[in-house]
């Protein structure tokens, strides 16, 4: 990539002060690590409070008669029927996550979708994706008197994640009680521009409106603070200081990466992408109906998804030490029989998680054994032609190295995101 192609978020001179190991993501350059070391930055999370420069993410603004119609129509989430147990529509508030898909089920990219007013809506995609998706939205609009605007870069956006978080926010916005009542998983309170009629419910003790929101990428209790690009610098800092008696440490990809796979969650474009939407842990972002024949709308590539007759299945795993591989293009799965049955999509270790008597606990269990210590395991995503079952082991293999794992339902247990505020204040 050229040099002037290569963008900075506005944390950048920051990381570079405090001696980020820097690195290119979604043709950002970002920290991965800090002096302090990825494993210390993804137990803080779990123990603490972890706080990431998440600017690269893409916000895009759609709003009009018939927005809800474009989205049911390209998202493959159903925001008539996506809140709660009831299954209710998406309200202003409440947020939804799913992929936009093209014609043949593959994923263009995943999003969440922040309902503001009943025709007013927020996306948040990946790195780099908000020019190709606003395109595709824009598109699919036609001649209508839908609005998208891209507001790539025009966001500032840090995410503040692990036990502590609540307690670190109440000192930098003002009247926390009331900002944090009834702010349930998936959620949303105040707006990051101050010329709009919905910013106001949530500001820094110095008046700066933001936008919190409760959706976190790392599987544990935590916000995004979505601000005025102005403003981002002096928040982070804000937010520091704030957190010097909760072990609120900085974050770099690393830990992000380590703790999303923990908690079993895709990185696009990596764990989903040019291939079908289907047949891995993420159906939830998939309107199937009560019996799983059918899906309860109609979307871009649900047609695809219907009429795959040999599917791959996409599949967690854990493995037995903190061993990992290099997924790339020489990595392999194979069976018990040896065979070659597909490829690893992501191994990272999971810092936090060990096993005890066949039994994964982490640091955060309640009932993890007196003296637990864990090294970390192995843990990610693969992508096979052979159906398999929960406890199936299966070895990955690198140029450097073989690793036995087995295939599971979850991985790190005990996660934190959904627990109430209340109970962590």
């Amino acid at each position: 990539m050229n040099k002037k192609q290569i963008k900075k978020t506005l944390l950048h001179d920051w990381h570079l002060e405090h001696g980020a190991n820097m690195a290119m993501f979604g043709g950002y350059e970002m920290p991965l690590w800090y002096p302090s070391g990825a494993k210390r930055e993804h137990l803080a999370v779990l123990t603490g409070a972890g706080m990431f420069d998440t600017s690269h993410m893409a916000v895009i603004m759609v709003e009009g008669p018939g927005t809800l119609d474009l989205f049911q129509a390209c998202f493959t989430k159903d925001l008539e029927a996506c809140i709660g147990k009831g299954k209710t529509p998406l309200v202003p508030g409440r947020c939804a996550y799913g992929a936009f898909l093209d014609d043949l089920g593959h994923v263009r990219d995943d999003a969440i979708v922040s309902q503001i007013a009943p025709e007013m809506y927020m996306i948040v995609v990946n790195a780099g994706m908000g020019g190709q998706i606003a395109r595709y939205l824009k598109d699919q609009a036609g001649g209508s008197d839908i609005e998208i605007h891209d507001l790539t870069d025009g966001v500032g956006k840090m995410d503040i994640q692990g036990p502590m978080s609540a307690r670190i926010l109440a000192k930098i916005i003002r009247e926390p009680e009331a900002v944090f009542d009834r702010m349930v998983y998936f959620s949303f309170k105040g707006f990051f521009d101050d010329d709009s009629p919905l910013a106001g419910a949530v500001r820094l003790l110095d008046g700066t409106p933001v936008m919190l929101s409760r959706t976190g990428y790392t599987g544990e209790f935590g916000f995004e603070i979505f601000i005025n690009p102005d403003n981002i610098e002096r928040a982070w800092k804000m937010a520091l200081e704030a957190g010097k008696n909760f072990e609120l440490t900085v974050c770099g990809l690393a830990a992000r990466d380590s703790l999303r796979a923990g908690a079993v969650l895709p990185l696009s474009h990596q764990d989903i992408g040019p291939w079908p939407f289907i047949n891995n842990p993420w159906s939830f972002a998939i309107p199937f109906n009560n019996d799983r024949t059918g899906f309860t709308k109609k979307f871009i590539g649900d047609q695809a998804l219907k009429g795959i007759e040999e599917p791959e299945h996409t599949y967690p795993f854990a493995g037995f030490d903190m061993r990992k591989v290099s997924p790339d293009d020489s990595t392999v799965v194979t069976d018990s029989d040896s065979a070659e049955i597909g490829v690893v999509l992501t191994c990272v270790t999971d810092m936090a998680i060990g096993r005890v008597e066949g039994k994964i606990y982490s640091v955060a269990s309640p009932d993890k054994p007196d003296g637990f210590n864990p090294k970390g395991l192995s843990c990610g995503f693969i992508r096979v032609t052979k159906k398999l079952s929960g406890g199936d082991t299966v070895e990955l293999k690198d140029g450097r190295r073989t690793i036995k794992v087995a295939i599971v339902d979850d991985i790190r247990p005990d996660r934190t995101a959904r627990r109430a505020i209340k109970n962590m204040l």
